[in-house]
């Protein structure tokens, strides 16, 4: 059984039933402390839900002194409240601005190494050769394109790599989602594989069609996902996820302090 605690006003958990007894039977939880468990009607006291546990717990009635109880623990986030936490549109936007940001340097830079002012230049001598003409335009087109393929493809697979590894890595997220503190993860809250980072890039091609409605899908999903996390099996989440592994090893440290 898995028992969620609430505590000034937040809900945590939810904790093995097996760690709430210890921490009850070390006074590291109140028994003061509201609990709830899948199939309760209302949160209860756990001194209401663990009555076996306060009657263990019982100073023996000859002994007029008991020793002091131990401070009651900050209880440890869990993986199944973080999954409620979505990070919301416009913070998805702004962090996708930043890396678009963070791109657009080193993209310019090959861009320019690999002869792209003469490609740009072409291109507007080949329209002013003929303004207006819808022929010469594309013709324009078609010859930077044919001139800078080679370059627009590496600067695709920079981009691709640079979601991917950021998103796959312990980071959890590209300089831009760390920014704004979000993180992109499994639909269990864990990180993904570096295989669906990879998918996950492509898919937003799929967001992108039909006037970018699968990016729009984030404003009202239940989850707040795009079509491209829909795909891929992914959410997005607020905090960064050195924040997350943090409270996650206070909740280690606290199970192996009580076993």
């Amino acid at each position: 059984m898995e028992i969620w605690i609430g505590r000034d006003g937040e809900r945590h958990g939810p904790y093995k039933e097996d760690d709430v007894r210890q921490w009850l039977r070390t006074g590291q939880v109140s028994p003061q402390d509201l609990a709830w468990y899948e199939g309760l009607a209302d949160w209860q006291p756990l001194s209401v839900l663990f009555p076996d546990e306060m009657s263990r717990n019982a100073p023996p009635p000859s002994n007029p002194y008991t020793a002091p109880a131990a401070p009651l623990m900050p209880l440890p986030q869990t993986t199944a409240a973080a999954l409620e936490d979505y990070a919301g549109f416009w913070k998805r936007v702004g962090a996708y601005i930043l890396d678009a940001i963070i791109l657009y340097i080193p993209n310019t830079l090959i861009m320019k190494a690999m002869g792209g002012d003469a490609a740009q230049e072409a291109m507007r001598q080949t329209m002013l050769a003929a303004p207006g003409d819808p022929h010469a335009m594309m013709a324009a087109y078609g010859q930077f394109y044919s001139m800078m393929g080679t370059t627009m493809a590496i600067t695709g697979v920079i981009a691709w790599l640079y979601f991917a590894l950021c998103e796959s890595s312990a980071w959890q997220g590209t300089l831009g989602k760390l920014a704004l503190g979000i993180r992109v993860t499994d639909l269990q809250g864990k990180r993904i594989s570096f295989p669906r980072a990879l998918g996950r890039y492509p898919a937003k091609f799929l967001s992108s069609m039909i006037l970018g409605i699968g990016f729009l899908m984030v404003a009202w999903t239940e989850r707040k996902q795009a079509l491209h996390d829909m795909v891929c099996g992914t959410l997005v989440l607020n905090g960064r996820a050195s924040e997350f592994k943090s409270n996650q090893t206070s909740s280690d440290n606290s199970k192996s302090f009580s076993a």
